[in-house]
């Protein structure tokens, strides 16, 4: 009877998790792109072994997914939603093995899908995508080292890391936290001494490589804007509070301190054989005071450790499982109870804001964070163009240029003037764009006519376009037309 009930558990689990998917599969489809996703759909039309912001993965999927069903919303986010649901089978599989239970690998699944950050970032056609799903096999593979003493799961280990690589340079923080492991668990330093691991960093590393070179044909610009941000500031709490209240709300609280719970009760634990447990401390710590120094000195945005939320959910799930202990505190108590419908109900409200708005607000930032209504601001922009028979538009932000480039109905040439060096993979306008009138469109806030005066003879004021939803604004834009260059427009927008 036990073990029935238990399948039917395991069942029940494994249909919400499937609906999860499927429910993030949907509002992906429905939902206009952020201008961040935007942005990385113009790198697809280009791919190259690396960008200004961010090594290459991403462009490879959208361009993987536009290339099945065009360039449309689904389009864009096809290849990030398909690798979540991978993702979501390699922290069942991780869960289970470092818990030694495949009920608890299910509530870590089910607590991995259900937390924003995940419910996003796992949506979304960005960087993190990739990451969260390499962290995630990275942590698979590590456990199955740790269950079966087998050298060749370190390889898989590797390809894991490798892919983390190519999303985003953080991966490298999945790299210490290995070392942290197998030099704080006694059981498993004895791999310092055997080639494989060392086999698994030379895969991850080579499959880095192209990334290195492409760095060193442009000057290192990718590694100098990512790493440049390492100690930049000086010392101030402004950012740590914002850091930690970010991160509770993008785990969801009670699901946060069950996870934390989890890692404190493995730290504690005296146990040797305990080492799957530990990995999942080891994994997080290393990016963890990363962040809280980093949060001492500047911003953290709240998307940079996401692809430490795969660990942190199967803690949690340890926590979870652990009714002795939570019979001990009532915050655990508490937080195994709620811990489920308060996640559950945070996401559905996030996908119900994106797909309709559902609460007012001016300045919704969900709403200004993807592309609401800015398919109507595209044909009031397209009409001024036609108008005005400009053969290009000019922008001098990049949300803009992604979203014009995407949005607009005839996709005619879209030019950012300033910070090209994003664009370093793109053959240059051709010079016969400018010969005619062209407009200049700008976001009201960042309006930079006075800039366009400096390199255009005619600069003259067109239009102000408002982006709404349900009658309230999101974001205003102004635009111009544009003629009679100076010299060479993009010389100082370099």
């Amino acid at each position: 009877m036990n073990r029935g009930f238990g399948e039917r558990r395991g069942l029940v689990l494994c249909i919400a998790i499937i609906v999860i998917v499927l429910v993030r599969g949907t509002v992906a489809a429905a939902t206009p792109l952020s201008f961040d996703e935007a942005y990385y759909w113009l790198w697809s039309k280009h791919l190259a072994w690396g960008y200004l912001d961010h090594p290459p993965l991403i462009a490879f999927a959208i361009r993987a997914g536009t290339a099945l069903f065009g360039d449309t919303s689904a389009g864009v986010r096809f290849v990030p939603w398909l690798i979540s649901a991978a993702a979501s089978w390699a922290v069942w599989r991780a869960g289970a093995v470092i818990l030694e239970s495949e009920y608890a690998g299910a509530i870590a699944t089910v607590f991995f899908n259900l937390m924003p950050m995940i419910g996003v970032e796992s949506l979304a056609a960005t960087p993190d995508a990739p990451q969260i799903a390499a962290a995630a096999f990275l942590l698979f593979a590590l456990a199955k080292v740790a269950e079966t003493g087998r050298g060749a799961w370190w390889v898989a280990a590797g390809v894991a890391a490798g892919f983390g690589l190519l999303s985003k340079y953080t991966a490298f923080f999945l790299g210490a936290g290995i070392l942290v492991w197998l030099a704080l668990v006694p059981r498993e330093r004895r791999w310092f001494a055997s080639f494989w691991p060392y086999l698994g960093a030379a895969t991850a590393l080579l499959m880095f490589v192209p990334v290195v070179l492409w760095n060193a044909a442009h000057g290192w610009i990718s590694f100098a804007m990512q790493f440049g941000r390492v100690g930049s500031g000086g010392w101030t709490l402004r950012y740590l509070g914002e850091f930690l209240g970010g991160q509770l709300v993008l785990a969801t609280p009670f699901i946060a301190v069950l996870g934390i719970a989890g890692i404190v009760a493995i730290l504690r634990s005296p146990d040797a054989r305990r080492s799957r447990p530990a990995l999942l401390g080891a994994m997080i710590a290393p990016a963890t005071a990363y962040f809280l120094w980093h949060s001492l000195h500047d911003r953290v945005q709240g998307n940079w450790p996401s692809f430490l939320y795969s660990a942190l959910a199967i803690a949690a799930a340890a926590a979870y499982g652990d009714v002795s202990g939570a019979s001990k505190s009532s915050i655990l108590r508490f937080s195994r109870r709620f811990a489920v419908p308060l996640a559950a109900a945070m996401v559905a409200l996030i996908y119900a804001q994106a797909l309709w708005g559902v609460v007012p607000r001016v300045r919704d930032p969900v709403s200004r964070l993807l592309a609401v209504g800015m398919d109507r601001v595209a044909d009031d922009i397209e009409s001024l163009r036609a108008q005005n028979h400009a053969n290009a538009v000019l922008t001098t932000s990049y949300a803009l240029t992604g979203w014009l480039s995407f949005y607009l109905p005839t996709h005619p040439a879209v030019i950012q003037l300033n910070e090209r060096t994003r664009y370093l993979n793109e053959p240059p306008p051709p010079a016969a764009l400018f010969a005619g009138p062209l407009l200049y469109v700008t976001e009201m806030r960042n309006d930079q006519a006075t800039l366009l005066s400096t390199r255009f003879t005619t600069v003259i004021p067109l239009a102000h376009i408002a982006r709404y939803r349900n009658g309230a604004t999101i974001d205003e834009y102004a635009v111009y037309r544009v003629e009679g260059p100076k010299d060479e427009p993009l010389a100082q927008g370099k």
